[in-house]
């Protein structure tokens, strides 16, 4: 999506009319709200959302011929859930763009989504698409565009919102684009170059079937390329490094094709992205590109957000994720202020009291030797009854709003609130299944305690290996 903008690069030479019928035939959406924190300094934080639905923006299924290319089903299949989340900082000074990818089965607390508190962070946008237009057909709503265009207005504005409250950090503009579009995207570039370490055969799932080495991958083979996960080393992990693979490549191929001075090219690329993208209302992709493509050849660093272990949860296999390690993360790449936690002089005057009610076994008591040290009072600890809920929270008594804040904080952002139940001067923290202690509050000798055991069993992620940076037109990195 990002790449699609430098297509109308400076010097390009294209009228203003052309400028004009660019950035009008765009959807624009206002999800990111009017209130929501922005970045200062002239930077800019984009978001970048990659849809898994074989639906156009009206609803309607996509042609059958489209659907053979994508290997994907027919239009009952796939929902809506953000597959494709890579997070983009492009400083003020355009000296270095950042970009992390998020797994899409990321296990993140959400707000906002009837009947939900813990979800994969993929399905933040179908599970509130579905819940608001169940509420508008409830009050009479029967057009089936005015129920996919509101609903959709709902899950962006759910899945910024999870995002940014997973990375903590200001979203400043968005773009979506659909399952087709990566079709369309690689079609109208002549397809993209890649590499693989192995030979691939996923034919009955993504249809990606290619020997190892370099090769060149038409539109349908891109997307296979992009989309499969059977049968990879790293499952989802290898699929998001080739997702940033894929990006690298698009950008390779509109800079060494000529499509930047080809009329006749860039406005095959003008109707891919009218047809298939919508983007954050006020964002002028034109104005965008031509700053951008001013800076010259900008070197591009893509991360991927840290994952603590797998897990099995309700029936579904989910990643385990540390949010105050993630947080910490992404504000240092992007050169933020970051957090720290003392271990100096204690300040807290609040007693804390832990339940664990699905949090690994010692975690508990770990958390309370660890707050301890850092002057919390140590209050009662161990499981907590079901009345508690499966999910990590924290309240608080009177008296007790700054240290409960700042725990909160420091756990990583728990949902915290004041509660009459709990006594003046004390903090209640329930540890649910999604919770995972932060490193700066692990304990500097391994425990005793055995990790649980699961369907799939509660496994340590392979090493993701260190950020890769690369210059757009460099050669096309190798990936599993």
């Amino acid at each position: 999506m990002a790449t699609t903008a430098t297509a109308v690069l400076a010097g390009t030479g294209l009228a203003w009319s052309v400028e004009r019928d660019f950035d009008s035939g765009f959807t624009h959406s206002t999800a990111l709200g009017t209130d929501a924190p922005r970045s200062v300094g002239g930077a800019v934080n984009i978001l970048l959302i990659g849809l898994d639905t074989r639906k156009d923006l009206d609803g309607n299924d996509l042609p059958r011929e489209v659907l053979e290319q994508l290997h994907a089903g027919d239009g009952t299949e796939g929902g809506y859930n953000a597959n494709s989340l890579i997070l983009l900082r492009i400083p003020a000074d355009k000296s270095k763009v950042v970009a992390f990818s998020i797994p899409r089965d990321d296990y993140v607390t959400v707000t906002g989504i009837p009947g939900y508190q813990q979800i994969k962070i993929k399905e933040a946008y179908g599970l509130k698409k579905a819940a608001v237009q169940a509420k508008l057909i409830e009050q009479g709503e029967k057009d089936p565009v005015v129920l996919e265009r509101r609903g959709r207005e709902a899950g962006r504005a759910s899945i910024v919102t999870a995002v940014r409250d997973l990375v903590g950090v200001p979203i400043d503009r968005f773009a979506e684009i659909s399952l087709a579009g990566f079709y369309d995207l690689a079609t109208a570039v002549g397809g993209v170059d890649v590499c693989l370490e192995h030979a691939v055969d996923d034919s009955e799932f993504s249809g990606a079937i290619f020997p190892a080495g370099r090769q060149h991958l038409d539109g349908s083979q891109a997307l296979a390329f992009v989309r499969q996960r059977h049968g990879l080393l790293n499952g989802d992990l290898d699929r998001t490094h080739r997702q940033q693979a894929f990006l690298t490549s698009v950008a390779k191929s509109l800079r060494d094709s000529g499509t930047l001075t080809n009329l006749s090219r860039l406005a095959e690329l003008m109707n891919v992205a009218h047809r298939d993208m919508v983007l954050s209302d006020g964002w002028n992709l034109f104005d965008f590109a031509r700053d951008l493509g001013s800076a010259g050849s900008v070197p591009v660093e893509f991360h991927t957000l840290p994952v603590v272990r797998y897990d099995v949860i309700d029936g579904q296999d989910v990643n385990i994720v540390d949010p105050a390690a993630i947080k910490r993360e992404v504000r240092a790449a992007f050169g933020q202020e970051v957090p720290t936690i003392t271990t100096t002089a204690p300040t807290p005057t609040s007693v804390v009291d832990i339940h664990n009610v699905g949090a690994l076994p010692g975690q508990a008591a770990t958390l309370s030797v660890a707050l301890t040290n850092r002057g919390y009072g140590a209050g009662l600890i161990g499981d907590g009854d079901s009345s508690d809920g499966p999910y990590s929270a924290l309240t608080y008594g009177l008296g007790a709003a700054d240290d409960a804040r700042a725990l909160a904080e420091m756990l990583g952002g728990l949902p915290f609130s004041a509660s009459p139940s709990v006594a003046d001067g004390r903090i209640e923290v329930v540890l649910g299944a999604d919770f995972t202690l932060p490193l700066e509050l692990s304990p500097t000798t391994p425990t005793t305690t055995a990790p649980p055991t699961t369907a799939a069993g509660s496994v340590p992620v392979p090493d993701a290996g260190k950020p890769v940076s690369t210059t757009i037109g460099d050669t096309i990195p190798c990936v599993n």
